[in-house]
């Protein structure tokens, strides 16, 4: 269910840092409340594989994002308890140590089903048992949104398990995404901070090709 252009859900989940503090976050509220955009990055599991080398490369990039006014939030389906737990693992462990962001603790599912972002497939009820049974692990796939400081979601995209993120490209969403913020142009393709953009209008897409 792709929500690019719409508001993001509003839900207050379950979240843990880095000193051990579980507190609730509504991500609509962050954007809304503090005019800031977010970055909310899912991932499938805790004390995995592809997940840890994510989640220190948003760390490593978090002074970038605060440079462009954007919150950055993890989340899986993990419990609070268990994100600690990986928190204090040492980073030549496997573990997220030194992870400074808050991670969404989505245990119950509420918001990873509102978006549709989990494993699940073949729903199944069984009507002289009443169980329903599905197929998948019945976590979350590697979905990422930018959302801005009105709370609308500019940016949808939904990465496989075993297919990690380039954090650079965010950034350069949350670029581009300011620039039509505050010069009113459009970002043709593989623009970056710096290169040319153009007006929405067919003489202005004409003249830019023209010399691209």
């Amino acid at each position: 269910m792709a929500i690019v252009g719409k508001q993001f859900p509003d839900l207050n989940v379950d979240a843990m840092n880095e000193m051990g503090d579980t507190f609730k976050v509504n991500v609509l509220e962050e954007a809304k409340n503090n005019k800031k955009k977010v970055l909310l990055f899912w991932y499938p599991k805790d004390f995995t594989f592809v997940c840890p080398t994510e989640l220190h490369a948003f760390e490593a990039a978090k002074a970038e994002f605060e440079k462009r006014n954007t919150i950055v939030i993890g989340a899986s389906c993990d419990t609070p308890e268990v994100h600690f737990a990986w928190l204090n693992t040492p980073k030549d462990n496997g573990g997220i140590e030194g992870v400074t962001y808050p991670i969404l603790a989505d245990s119950n599912r509420n918001l990873a089903s509102t978006l549709g972002i989990l494993d699940i497939t073949n729903e199944k009820y069984n009507e002289e048992t009443g169980v329903v049974t599905v197929e998948g692990d019945n976590v979350t796939y590697r979905a990422t949104y930018v959302i801005d400081e009105d709370g609308i979601v500019q940016h949808e995209g939904v990465n496989n398990m075993p297919i990690g993120r380039n954090v650079n490209e965010f950034l350069r969403i949350i670029d581009a995404l300011t620039h039509v913020q505050e010069k009113g142009e459009v970002c043709p393709a593989n623009w970056e901070e710096g290169k040319d953009a153009m007006s929405a209008d067919a003489k202005a897409t004409a003249a830019y090709l023209a010399t691209h």
